[in-house]
């Protein structure tokens, strides 16, 4: 994959990411503070579930971003594109749907079963 398309796909990924996020964030701030204001809320539960799914959806955005981040790094030394498993070519068609792909397919799929 040429360097400038895959600075646009990372770019574009990013912006995607963190806004997400901003709006997870926000959302459970405002869950927080639901649960913890005085106000005409009379079972916390709903406010309370709707936090943790938040957060862990907020974790998983994090994680997501991290996982740009290093390859941002990788396109940065002139590695990016390459499984950080074995070295071989990850296809283009891999990495316009998941640009922060780290592994093939195929050494994906080993990972995801064992």
């Amino acid at each position: 994959m040429e360097e400038a398309r895959a600075r646009q796909l990372l770019s574009a990924e990013r912006d995607r990411l963190e806004t997400l996020l901003r709006e997870t964030t926000r959302a459970g701030d405002e869950d927080r503070e639901a649960v913890s204001g005085v106000g005409d809320i009379a079972d916390p539960a709903q406010p309370l579930t709707d936090q943790e799914g938040e957060d862990a959806v907020a974790d998983s955005l994090r994680d997501r971003l991290a996982a740009v981040a290093r390859a941002e790094a990788r396109l940065a030394a002139g590695t990016y594109g390459r499984s950080l498993r074995s070295n071989e070519p990850i296809p283009d068609e891999r990495l316009e749907a998941d640009p922060a792909a780290e592994l093939t397919v195929e050494e994906e799929a080993r990972s995801a079963s064992q």
